[in-house]
């Protein structure tokens, strides 16, 4: 019986071990390496997305002609399979995460005492009374019918014009927090916190007593209620040096229809555009580089709060880099404009995209000013509103020099300008062209630029996501066949 009873627990303790390291011991095979095996992950196609598979594009102006001025540079470089957004961000997609803004804020103010204290919109401990860190209860409906202390709540939300007496949205509070990890930066072999990892020449003895030095961004609220940005020095002193925090004022700056454009009647833009449900499926305009980066980390936050345990394999929400956007919008042959042929409108006269096609006939097209995502035809990759509409902000800083300063795989130049750099370090790449541009600039290699603080009444953005598992079909096709055999 006892000897029963020793076989039973040796099993169970294998079986145990087994489960632990995730690999089964049919697979030790007379002692030979057959390697671990893991829970494969299959990343869903996320929503509104397409997958643009990795590649090779040409990136740049080959044929230079009167219309481009100088040349400029050519470069073959190589990218990795990405999800793209179909189209761009809308201005309902983007009210979304003002909305979002707006309700934190709102579930703060109920939590706070001076408005009423109910703890229950805010989370403090778990249901066994530990502290946890703080955190809003969303699950916790806003109040339909707020009591007196509740409608003080809503009531420092708004503000009022001092001429009409119309109740409006006080923009000015309606800031979003959020923080990076900068995990590039932290893998540099400069930032070890062991002198010896910093240098592999054996040949080199590294120095103990060496300072090293990070430069982190950060941000507060000041006593006034402003935003204080801050670009710090400091020691190196371990991997949370890295995390970098920011504040962004998520308002579009809806007066940029009469700013872009003097000496016009464009008034009912500025008053209706964002704000007016008429136009939910226009793309949204008026939003700077830095407020396209806080909706990107907003809506990473927002998919990782329903993800559960599978979050762990997701890439987070980003722009695109300029090397990306440029291989996404010339489709799957390359082509000069994200459609087929050259000509920018069909043989009946039907034009492929929003733009200005005539001098001062901006409705040539159908079109006055924006037009609703999706309306002309899809490139060959799935993506709408490639040319034209808006042009779209991507996440590369804009040098003359282009792609010859970039690498050839995965191409980036990135720089986080601090508030006191000189201004000409705060461009940003802009590509697309848009619907007040001439056929020239809507070429898929047409590159232009924007300072990241400025909004502008025909930029806008979509985001694009890194893939979890970027093994092509081909690949997948190929082992599937060997193990087959």
């Amino acid at each position: 019986m006892k000897k029963t009873i020793s076989i039973l627990v040796c099993i169970c303790a294998m079986m145990l071990l087994s489960g632990c390291f995730g690999s089964k011991l049919s697979s030790m095979k007379g002692g030979e390496v057959t390697g671990a095996s893991g829970r494969a992950f299959s990343e869903p196609t996320p929503y509104g997305m397409t997958q643009i598979r990795r590649g090779h594009v040409k990136m740049g102006i080959e044929q230079q002609d009167s219309l481009w001025g100088k040349p400029m540079p050519v470069r073959d470089i190589s990218v990795e399979s990405f999800w793209m957004d179909e189209h761009e961000v809308t201005n309902s997609m983007y009210r979304q995460f003002v909305n979002y803004v707006r309700d934190s804020i709102l579930r703060e103010r109920l939590a706070d005492p001076n408005y009423g204290g109910d703890e229950s919109y805010k989370i403090e401990e778990d249901k066994y009374g530990e502290p946890v860190t703080p955190h809003l209860n969303w699950k916790k409906p806003l109040p339909r019918k707020p009591n007196e202390d509740e409608q003080r709540a809503f009531e420092s939300l708004y503000t009022y014009n001092p001429v009409t007496g119309e109740k409006m949205i006080d923009w000015h509070q309606l800031n979003y927090r959020y923080e990076i990890y900068d995990y590039t930066e932290a893998a540099k072999r400069k930032y070890r916190i062991n002198p010896q990892e910093r240098i592999l020449n054996t040949d080199v003895r590294a120095n103990a007593n060496e300072q090293i030095w990070i430069s982190k961004d950060t941000a507060y609220i000041d006593d006034e209620g402003r935003i204080v940005r801050q670009t710090i020095n400091r020691q190196y002193t371990g991997p949370w040096d890295f995390l970098n925090t920011y504040i962004v004022n998520v308002y579009p700056d809806t007066t940029c229809w009469v700013n872009d454009f003097p000496n016009a009647e464009n008034e009912g833009y500025m008053r209706y555009y964002f704000s007016s449900a008429a136009y939910n499926d226009y793309p949204v305009v008026g939003v700077t580089w830095e407020q396209a980066n806080a909706f990107c980390a907003w809506r990473t936050e927002y998919l990782l709060k329903g993800l559960g345990g599978a979050a762990r394999y997701v890439q987070r929400y980003r722009l695109p880099t300029e090397a990306e956007w440029e291989y996404a919008a010339r489709g799957k042959d390359q082509n000069e404009f994200p459609w087929e042929n050259k000509d920018v409108a069909s043989g009946n006269g039907c034009f492929y995209a929003n733009f200005k096609p005539d001098k001062g006939n901006y409705t040539k097209d159908g079109n006055l000013i924006t037009s609703r995502v999706g309306i002309y035809a899809s490139n060959t990759n799935g993506l709408y509103d490639m040319a034209g509409n808006v042009a779209e902000w991507t996440s590369t800083i804009y040098t003359e020099a282009g792609v010859e300063s970039m690498n050839d795989i995965n191409p980036q130049l990135k720089y986080n300008a601090a508030l006191e750099d000189p201004y000409r370090l705060k461009k940003k790449s802009v590509r697309g062209g848009s619907w007040k541009d001439p056929e020239s600039f809507i070429r898929s290699a047409w590159r232009s630029y924007e300072y990241q603080n400025q909004p502008r009444s025909y930029i806008g953005f979509r985001c694009v996501r890194s893939m979890a598992n970027t093994t092509s079909d081909k690949v997948k096709s190929k082992n599937s066949k060997r193990s087959k055999k």
